[in-house]
């Protein structure tokens, strides 16, 4: 489900319209989080990292207005929800796109997770859904402790999906930190936006038991 913005009485219609009319309107924040209780949790509870990052970084996703905003034709739409669209590699070294509906039931998100990437063993898919914009892209890279991120979009039409990375997280001072990518359309949100989707990320993952 879906519901339009009135733009002419949104408190961001001048920024929405600066913004939209860039020939690239996104940004990117690259920020370390600190998943030292979190990978803990999920050690204890035999769960997978992959898997618990892509909830976790869905959740809270979910949790903030502005992630669930899009731009359809001329018209800004919120969304109820938002679905995570992430990675995943179904042969060696090579990548499928995999859908899964989000629930804030982790047991039954993790049940849906299961079945797409059973769906795909094996198989190559890079198709998009059409019509989906009620998506959040996902992607990691676990191999490179990464500083920044850059990710492809279309231009025209304007994409406004957000893109979620993380990389190979690593030890500091004690603790484990993971770095994670946020890309928006700036006509959507801004830096606060993203501010705040960091701040909640880094208290969820401080709380996985209540989280999970």
């Amino acid at each position: 489900m879906k519901k339009n913005i009135d733009i002419e009485s949104w408190p961001r219609k001048a920024q929405y319209k600066l913004f939209k009319q860039m020939d690239y309107p996104h940004f990117n924040i690259c920020a370390n989080v600190d998943i030292t209780e979190m990978y803990s949790y999920i050690k204890t509870k035999e769960i997978s990292f992959f898997r618990a990052m892509i909830f976790l970084t869905s959740k809270t996703a979910n949790k903030i207005t502005e992630f669930k905003y899009r731009m359809e034709d001329d018209k800004v739409v919120q969304y109820d929800s938002i679905h995570p669209s992430f990675t995943f590699l179904t042969q060696p070294e090579v990548f499928s796109f995999c859908h899964a509906d989000y629930t804030d039931d982790f047991q039954c998100f993790l049940e849906s997770v299961e079945e797409q990437i059973e769906q795909l063993n094996g198989k190559v898919d890079v198709k998009d859904e059409p019509n989906r914009n009620d998506r959040v892209f996902i992607t990691s890279m676990p191999w490179v402790s990464f500083t920044s991120v850059t990710h492809p979009i279309n231009l025209s039409p304007s994409d406004s999906i957000p893109r979620i990375a993380w990389g190979k997280y690593f030890e500091e001072n004690g603790k484990l930190k993971l770095p994670v990518s946020v890309q928006v359309n700036h006509a959507l949100m801004d830096g606060l936006h993203v501010g705040k989707y960091f701040s909640l990320l880094q208290d969820i993952l401080d709380n996985p038991g209540a989280n999970f």
